[in-house]
Order: C-alpha cells, then structure tokens, then sequence
C-alpha cells in the first residue's frame, strides 16, 4: 500500500451490519485503513440476501457485499461467549474506530455501549448509526432507510409523480449510502480532534435525521410556516423550461434552464419553435407559467420528431442545462463516469464477476484511492488475525473451546 494513503495505520473495527453503517469502514478502507469486519459466526444478514431470488436482480455474484465490503478483513466472532469477547477486547486494544448499529439492548446484552467501552480505550472513536436517533421515545425502534429515511421524512410522499399516486417506493440502500457519508465526516471530525486533545469519543447519525437533511428546503419551509403541497404532474407544471421531455426513441431527459431564463426565446429557436419565440405569451417567466401547458405540448410535439443523440449534441453546442435520463444499463459505457472516477476497475473481476466497481464520491489531491478488492467471505481472515493479535495455538484450542467461533 502507498505511503502517501491518508489513512495507512488506522484499524478499524467493523461490528455492524447491512449497509449505512458498514459503509462507512468501505470508505476508510478506499483510503488505506485496515478495516476488520466482525460477524457472528452465522454470518451477518445482508450476507444472506441473495442476489439469485425473485426479488432483486438475478446473479451469481453477491453484488451487494462486493460494494459495500470490499477491501476489508472479516473474522467471525461470537460475544455472547466469554472466548469471543477476548479477541473482541485484544483487537480493541490498538484499534482507532469502532463501528456498529446494533439495536441498543443488544449492545447492551453484548458489553459494546460506549459506555462499555470508553474508559478502557479511552483513545477510541466509536461510531454510531441508528434508525431515529440516540435520544427519544423511539431510540429503541428498529429501522431501514425506506421506512426511517424515506418515508418517515417526508420525501417518499413528495417525490410521488403526482400529488394523487401512490408514494414513491425507494431503491435498496438508496439513502444507506449517503448515510454512510455522513458517518464518515463524523469519524473523520472525531480523528482530528483526537489529533488535537488525545481524546476519543462518540460520533453518530440516524437515517431520519439524513432524510430530513435531503429534502431539507422543503422541510424548513414547512417549519417556516410555508404550505408545502406534491408536485403536480410533468404535464401540469409550471415551468416548461424546467421539465421532462421524451425524445424520438423513448429516451427522455430533464430541462433545466432555471439560472437564465432569459434564454427562452434562444432555446425556442434553436428547437424549432421560432415563433414562440417572440411571443408575448411567453415573454417572462411569469407569462411563461401562465400558459405552461400550450408550451410543454409544444416542447412535447417537438422533442419527439429527433433521437436523443441527436439533441443531446445541439444541447452541449448551445451550452443548455440538461440531463439525460440514464439507467443503470449505461453506466458501463458512460465515458464521464470513468474518466471522472465515479466508475473504476475492479482488482479482483475474476472473483467479482464484474471488470467495473462503484468508488467512494470522495477524492483527495494527490492520492490514488487503495484499488477496490474482493469483499471478504465469512472467516476468511481468522487465523490471519489471531497471528497478528499474538494468539498461541493453545490460546486458539481453548479460544475454540470456549466458544468463540461459534
């Protein structure tokens, strides 16, 4: 590993489970931490969402933990047993960050609080991630990012197509993995003041809080009193030069000439509806809303004489705002997303079954992120680390004895 990897000599110690918390260690790994995963000896759940069942897309490969466990070491543990909580507490001995989102009285059943904890590795951050909170009547409430995050907040309600669908149904993990973003600046803040007092402490965040923080204008202004009602159907908005259009193909994009408005006649012309151009239906922003509808028909009627390649090039050589509607089927041949570095190889595609992996939306100047590598099976790095924490082959016998691996 490069020297010049900003997080080469931080352990960190991965006793979470599913995705907003481990997430997290994924992206402390991308940066050259040692990250252990430790799971009971069954497995964590998310193992054990297959990727082959009727539900989620069908593969061989267990997609979901190649991207938010890659590059880490994973031990099985036991800490009911006494023999599993030794190796816990000798990998916590020189351990920097410790992450979980146990439910609280399994925490507590298991001795990992941070009340646990804190004055034994007082140098330790301990990480954090609950459904609502560390406080409140609802503490204890179990959680996922589609009820916590998206329906709770009120997003799922406002992102509806029209104020009379059904509510939007979120992606797996969809808000888990900004979440995990938001757990990292927490860590991250936590080593720095430790550079600067010596002290440790705890960090956290929820997913309701992050989901608040998504639709954060809209909520505020509900909280300023604002009435704060669904948008009204593509067909029905207000703004046609801030919409959603299909084009020849099927293919459809969003318009978003907000910051210049102006540019309404030049986008007219150039479109082929020159004389609304001059119109003076159309001449303001306000004119414009007024008769919104005639001119969404027109952008309508217009839009879907040309294939999408075909205006996306007269869009990048007039310099509009756009984006394209992509789905998850381009991104492997999506120039921007690999020369920008959004979309990377895979070290491993052999064992990942895929040349091409997602990389943490994080850069740093000057630094080549650790190249993502297989996520690792159940135990894979047991005894690899118990060599490293000085176990003896007698410890280990009486560690087995004892229970520690289940």
């Amino acid at each position: 590993m490069s020297e010049a990897m900003p997080l080469a000599g931080l352990k960190v110690i991965d006793c979470a489970s599913f995705i907003a918390a481990p997430v997290a260690g994924t992206v402390l790994a991308d940066f050259g931490a040692d990250v252990i995963k430790v799971e009971p000896p069954t497995g964590e759940p998310y193992r054990r969402d297959d990727p082959q069942s009727q539900s989620t897309p069908p593969s061989p490969h267990p997609y979901n933990y190649i991207v938010d466990n890659r590059s880490k070491r994973a031990v099985t543990l036991d800490l009911k047993a006494e023999a599993g909580q030794k190796v816990l507490h000798r990998l916590l001995a020189d351990a920097d960050v410790f992450i979980t989102n146990a439910p609280f009285p399994a925490r507590a059943r298991l001795k990992v609080r941070y009340d646990d904890l804190k004055e034994l590795y007082p140098r330790l951050i301990y990480a954090s991630v609950t459904a609502y909170g560390e406080t409140g009547p609802e503490a204890d409430r179990s959680g996922f990012d589609s009820t916590a995050l998206w329906a709770r907040t009120g997003l799922m309600d406002l992102c509806k197509p029209a104020p009379d669908s059904a509510p939007a149904r979120s992606l797996p993990g969809m808000g888990d993995h900004p979440t995990a973003m938001s757990l990292t600046a927490a860590i991250m803040m936590a080593l720095y003041r430790r550079e600067r007092t010596g002290q440790g402490g705890e960090v956290s965040t929820n997913l309701m809080a992050n989901g608040l923080w998504w639709n954060a204008i809209w909520t505020q202004a509900a909280l300023c009193g604002a009435k704060v009602e669904g948008r009204p159907p593509r067909e029905a908005a207000d703004n046609p030069m801030h919409n959603l259009y299909a084009c020849a193909d099927g293919r459809w994009f969003h318009l978003v000439m907000i910051t210049k408005p102006d540019r309404f006649k030049e986008v007219a012309r150039v479109v082929g509806l020159g004389d609304m151009a001059d119109d003076p239906r159309f001449e303001t922003v306000q004119s414009r809303a007024a008769y919104a509808r005639e001119l969404i028909d027109a952008f309508d009627g217009v839009f879907k004489t040309r294939p999408w390649a075909e205006w996306k090039a007269i869009f990048v050589e007039n310099r509009f705002t756009f984006g394209e509607i992509g789905s998850v089927d381009d991104v492997a041949g999506d120039e921007q997303m690999r020369a920008s570095g959004a979309v990377v190889p895979h070290a491993e595609p052999e064992k990942a079954g895929a040349e091409l992996t997602l990389s943490s939306p994080i850069w740093l100047s000057g630094v080549e992120k650790r190249p993502p590598t297989m996520s690792p099976g159940l135990g894979q790095h047991n005894d690899e680390v118990l060599n490293e924490l000085g176990f003896s082959e007698a410890e280990r016998t009486a560690l087995k004895a004892g229970g520690a691996f289940g």
